[in-house]
């Protein structure tokens, strides 16, 4: 496993909860967004770092949800042995739009304590 897992007392394999709002999409009465909420997929080593799986469903809005399915950037130091990651992309395109998105995970385990 990668330096940057080993340094973290917490099992190894871990997840992060990931939620947001997508960009806004359409114009006048049309324009809306949706919200989305997920936990990852377990860490997968990457350029001395790792990343996640992340796929979501968004909510229903005006009839309709999209879907992404990709992978977060590597992690992102935020002191006392914890971590996040970045992540954005574009939706599937539903009802003849898509919508962008960026969003930061929460921490991997934020009862975890780190031991170093």
């Amino acid at each position: 496993m990668n330096q940057e897992m080993e340094r973290h007392n917490c099992p190894k394999q871990h997840n992060h909860e990931i939620l947001g709002s997508t960009k806004i999409s359409g114009c006048c009465e049309f324009a809306h967004n949706h919200r989305f909420a997920t936990v990852s997929g377990e860490a997968i080593p990457c350029d001395g770092s790792h990343v996640h799986e992340v796929k979501f469903t968004t909510d229903s809005c005006n009839g309709h949800k999209h879907e992404f399915c990709g992978t977060s950037g590597p992690a992102i130091d935020v002191g006392h042995g914890h971590h996040v990651h970045f992540a954005k992309g574009c939706t599937s395109n539903d009802a003849n739009h898509k919508h962008e998105f960026e969003v930061a995970s929460l921490i991997d385990n934020p009862v975890c304590e780190n031991r170093r």
